[in-house]
Order: C-alpha cells, then structure tokens, then sequence
C-alpha cells in the first residue's frame, strides 16, 4: 500500500514506521521537503526555517513532549522571547538548541495538576502555577530569564486589589497558598505573601518594585499608562522653545468679550449648541433660553469662571490645591446640571467612543503623579497644554471634562499675562486627532502643532467691539463644520 504524506500541511512528522521514514527520505532528496529538525520536515520551500519553526511551535511541542508543561514565563506570553527562549517543565532540566531560532529550557519540575490548563495536546501552567513559578530566582536575566519581571506580578495582583477590594486579593492569596502546597512551592508562596502584605498596607511597602504598586499600598494608586503619557510629553516639551504671545485682552471689557468667544466654542465642541447671538444675548442678560435651561447654564456657567479675572489667576502650586481649584471650577461650570454632581469626582467610570478614561479610584492619584511633571515646566504655554492634556486624559467628573480642561490651560495662561486660547468649531477635529493620537500612539507632535497653531490664531482675538470680532472669527471660518472649510488664519490689526 502506497505511503502518502499530506503536502496541505507546512509542517510533517516523522514516524516509526520505515515505509514513511522511506516516503520522507526520498522527497527530501527530490527537494519536495526540507528538514527542520531530526525527523521534522517542512513542504514550505520559500520561508526561514526559524519563522516556520515559530509559528508551529506548539505542534512541534505536542509532537516531542506530549507530557511537557509549558511553565514559567512562557505560561503567561505563550511565545518565546526576543532571544528564542521558551521554558517548559518536565522531568529533567536540561536545554534543547535542534529547532531553529529556538532555545527549549526545560526545568524539572512536577507534571501538570487539575489546576493547569490542557492545551493542544499538552498543558499549560494554570495562573495561580505561574504566578508562584515566576517567584523563583533565574540565573540568568531579561529575554534569556525564566520569570517575567516582578512589575509583571505585582500589576496583576494590584489589578486584583483594584478592581475586586480586599476580600477578593485575600481569596486570590488563599488560592495560592492551596496550589502551593500541592505542589511543594511554600518559598514561591511566601515571596508572593510578602507582595500581597505590601499592597494591603500589612507589610513594609519596600518589597514592591513599582511606583504604581508602592502608591496603591499606601493608599494613593494612580494609572500607569496614563502617568507614562505624562511622561511623554513632558519629555517633548520640557526644553522645547514656544513663541510668547503677551496678552491683549488687559483691560476687563475686552477679557470679558474674549471670555465669551471662549464660552461659546468650548460649549459648541460638546454638543451644547447656540446661534452666536442666541449665545450672546443668554450671557448679556443672565437668563436661560426657554426650553434649553440646562444648555444655557452651561453658557452662562463656563463664562461666570472664563470672565473672573481673579478666579483664572489661580494656578495649583500642590496636588491639594489642584484638586480644590478643579472641583471649584467645575462646580460653578455644571451649576446647571446638579443630577452631574458638580464639583465631585467621579464615583463609577466614564468612557467615550471606544476609549476608556481612568478608573475613579485611580483619580486623585493619576493626577498627583502627572502635577509631578507639570510642575517641573517653566515656561507658560508648556504648562497650559500639559495642563489640559492631563485633565482631559484623566477626565476626573462625570461630565464636562473638556471645558474645566481648557479652562485649566487658560488659567495658565492668564497667569503668565500670555494670550488664551480658543478651539474653534472647524477646528475641532484637528484638536480631538491630536489628543487621540498622543492618547493611542504616544506621538506628542501633533497635539504640540495643533495647539501652537491655535495659540497663533487666538492672538487675534482682541478688542472690545462685539460686532467686528464676530465677523472676523466668520472670515476665518471659525464656526463652520470641519467638513466644510478649514481654519484661516488672518493677522488682525485695530486701528485705534
């Protein structure tokens, strides 16, 4: 009977039988297979050996060591390292270098138990396993290393402890303790303990490796994608040089005009959306809009804060004091809105569109951690973009996040006697892509250009006549739709 080998397959086994070994032998000789490994073949003529090994590493593993557990490490990133080590453990320590770009480290260790996970074939160490099994000392360091880095365990257990309280990481501990006793691993355990103590504040926090596990064990935990976001622009702003653009609104008729534009455009980018005399006649005479209540406090209360040359003087000079100035402003921004709670942190999560803003618990921290960076920036408009990039991240209450965000950067700028800024309709999407893009892709560049341009255009926006100032923000476009114009600057002189 005619031996056949299915050529569909990237990758063939060997076999005992002599009739298939002969089969093999022969197309390997004809060039039909190549030969990955003693008695592994490949039909791929085209691609490197080591990509094909790696992507059918796990076949090659069920084909070998059906009774090998894939440990360690590689339990939780299940592929192998940058340097093409994978970790197993079986009956034997020993090291496997025949697969090409791979190294197999095998670690003799006991076999697979209820609480691993079967796999392909093989098994896998269940979580609380390799949880323990990174606990153990390597002697060797980074991609060639056994255990993943301690941040790695300490962040999911700090996960645990934030999303399930105290009661669930004392189950997780629990849990721990059972498999390590089932499979002689107290020392693993203890290590893991100390960790645990550490985050439940029952234990010297000096054990943790993390600034994000140290701050949550003594009470003040904050985000550490979004503090590393911090960091990202701090790093791209902190010697970068911008243009000083001295403020021309000094007296209070001409703040209060410029605070109004500013009002109306930082309502409008959240939906709250006025005709600009409609906008207009609710601030001049203090009295909302029949039948849009809400949105005309909204109007009125963003103007009540933009308009006091006093209030936007105030710039926080410690976290304390951030959260104070913040929880004032928002509160006088939503008085129109009590069901929002002005004023008050958020006390369950907010999202928008598909991404996710921080944890509420994680508030008081994130913002503590970034006040560090901010308050490290000299000059004003690195503090105002910085500023409001790290309340818009952050996005602390309920609703409104946006508008005590610039309200925050305009702060700064007021108290640098340096020009506001105001993000015009047609410019909103520019503005929203470039907090995305630092927000998604850690680039900085963009947001740095869309708000110096806004910078450049804001410039021109001074003076006390109502009329000329609403014409001339209609020439450059200001109000239209981004889909239907673009931004026009245009240098604007007074002739007095």
């Amino acid at each position: 009977m005619a031996v056949k080998v299915d050529t569909q397959k990237e990758i063939i086994f060997g076999s005992s039988d002599p009739n298939i070994s002969r089969v093999l032998s022969k197309k390997e000789k004809e060039g039909e297979l190549r030969k990955v490994a003693p008695r592994i073949y490949t039909t791929n003529r085209v691609d490197s050996l080591e990509n094909i090994v790696r992507r059918n590493l796990i076949d090659i593993l069920v084909y070998r060591y059906p009774d090998a557990l894939i440990s360690h490490r590689s339990a939780k990133e299940m592929r192998p390292t940058a340097t093409g080590d994978f970790f197993l453990t079986n009956s034997t320590t020993r090291r496997v270098t025949d697969l090409p770009g791979i190294i197999l480290n095998f670690v003799k260790g006991p076999k697979a138990s209820p609480h691993d996970i079967p796999f392909m074939g093989m098994h896998i160490s269940g979580e609380h396993r390799y949880m323990l099994e990174n606990m153990q000392m390597s002697r060797k360091s980074g991609d060639e290393s056994r255990v993943l880095p301690i941040s790695v365990i300490e962040n999911k257990l700090e996960q645990i402890l934030l999303t399930g309280g105290e009661d669930r990481l004392n189950e997780y501990r629990d849990e721990l303790r059972t498999v390590a006793e089932e499979l002689g691993m107290q020392t693993e355990f203890a290590k893991i303990n100390n960790i645990i103590s550490a985050l439940l504040s029952t234990h010297d926090a000096k054990v943790l490796s993390t600034d994000s596990a140290k701050a949550l064990a003594v009470g003040n935990p904050f985000d550490k994608t979004r503090v590393e976001l911090f960091e990202v622009l701090f790093e791209a702003i902190k010697d970068r040089y911008f243009v000083i653009r001295n403020n021309r609104n000094t007296d209070e008729e001409s703040f209060r005009l410029f605070s109004f534009f500013e009002s109306y455009f930082s309502n409008y980018i959240e939906g709250t959306e006025f005709e600009i005399d409609e906008a207009k006649a609710i601030v001049d005479s203090g009295i909302p809009m029949p039948r849009r209540d809400e949105d005309s406090h909204d109007i009125l209360g963003t103007f009540k804060v933009l308009s006091n040359r006093a209030e936007m003087m105030k710039t926080p000079t410690s976290p304390k004091e951030l959260f104070s100035i913040l929880s004032h402003r928002h509160s006088i921004l939503l008085e129109g809105r009590p069901h929002m709670n002005p004023g008050i942190f958020k006390t369950k999560n907010n999202r928008a569109g598909m991404t996710e803003f921080v944890d509420y618990q994680l508030v008081k921290g994130t913002l503590s951690q970034g006040f560090k960076y901010y308050a490290a920036l000299t000059d004003p408009f690195a503090r105002a973009i910085f500023m409001m990039f790290m309340i818009s991240e952050v996005h602390p209450f309920n609703d409104g996040n946006g508008r005590v965000a610039r309200v925050m950067m305009n702060a700064e700028f007021v108290r640098a006697d340096q020009s506001r800024i105001i993000v015009p309709t047609v410019f909103r999407e520019d503005y929203i892509l470039a907090l995305r893009k630092l927000t998604r892709h850690k680039d900085p560049l963009a947001y740095i250009n869309v708000m110096t341009k806004l910078h450049q255009f804001s410039d021109n926006l001074y003076g006390t006549d109502f009329t000329e100032l609403k014409n001339y923000l209609a020439t450059c476009n200001a109000y239209e739709e981004p889909s239907q114009a673009k931004l026009q600057i245009i240098d604007r002189t007074i002739i007095e």
